[in-house]
């Protein structure tokens, strides 16, 4: 019995490393890149009237697992020397030598590997959009060295599955998609900005940028901007649906901006743990928006 716990004990030092590096331990960071894809996929699906695939449903959950782990691979490899230096982050695998960058560039390519044959299961202009997505991809981890604005790309990286779940239930590129898609950006920008708060002092010691640093004291006052714009893009979408539940759909619409309110009520941008807090509620508000597009394909 002892020597099985000395086993189990053994493989789990050498799995955990790559587990954390791949985020497995903070899952909010895959729910948030998968809840566009599955918003736009079943609002596609409303608007030209087809069936949700449940096959579909299961290929956006784990591409969102598989490519939110190589996005965080490719970040940390970028970003090894700096990680290094700030206390949230010294404890990274390759921040601490745990891992390789050679491994870490070789596990990279495998995640790659298995987003793509997940991606091939999708039509053809579905393909397309995912393979440019790693454009993005590639230059986000470098716009915090380079602007104040680097939440912005992610809101472009982050949400590019807003785009794809509209393509995998329509086979075509139409303004709803770009809605969606702007509309995500916004509630991106809100998210992060309150996240990169916990990072601000080490950021400002290092010289890298953030709209967290940018705004400041301010910061409530651009959330409240941000996040108007977003509920602003889920009523313009609601506004599109035939609407046959009006009561359902406000209850739902009345939730989301009291969740986006409580954000920036509850806010201290000065608490790191309160502003880990807020961003991680975020997923609550995924849920609640996807119970929104639900309630309006069962209808």
């Amino acid at each position: 019995m002892l020597d099985l716990i000395k086993s189990y004990n053994h493989w789990i030092n050498i799995i955990k490393p790559w587990y954390q590096l791949a985020r497995l331990d903070k899952p909010i960071g895959f729910l948030l890149l998968m809840w566009p894809c599955l918003w736009s996929y079943v609002y596609g699906s409303i608007i030209f009237s087809y069936d949700i695939s449940l096959k579909y449903i299961i290929y956006f959950i784990l591409g969102s697992i598989l490519m939110r782990g190589a996005g965080c691979t490719w970040n940390d490899l970028l970003d090894k020397k700096y990680d290094a230096k700030v206390k949230r982050t010294q404890s990274r695998p390759l921040a601490s030598n745990k891992i390789s960058s050679l491994n870490a560039i070789i596990f990279l390519i495998f995640q790659l590997f298995l987003s793509l044959l997940i991606l091939i299961q999708f039509n053809k202009i579905t393909i397309i959009i995912g393979l440019l997505s790693i454009v993005p991809i590639i230059i986000y981890p470098l716009m915090k060295r380079i602007t104040w604005w680097p939440q912005v790309f992610l809101g472009i990286t982050f949400n590019w599955g807003a785009i794809m779940g509209w393509t995998a239930a329509t086979g075509e590129i139409t303004y709803h998609s770009m809605i969606i898609y702007i509309g995500c950006i916004f509630w991106t920008i809100g998210y992060d900005t309150i996240y990169a708060h916990q990072d601000k002092i080490d950021d400002n010691f290092l010289g890298l940028k953030s709209t967290a640093i940018l705004f400041g004291s301010k910061t409530k006052f651009a959330l409240s901007i941000f996040y108007l714009i977003f509920i602003s893009s889920i009523l313009i979408i609601i506004n599109i649906i035939e609407i046959k539940n009006f009561l359902i759909n406000s209850l739902f619409i009345f939730f989301i901006f009291a969740h986006l309110f409580s954000q920036i009520f509850f806010l201290n941008i000065d608490n790191p743990d309160n502003c880990l807090k807020i961003f991680k509620s975020n997923n609550s508000l995924g849920v609640i928006i996807f119970m929104l597009f639900l309630s309006n394909f069962y209808y």
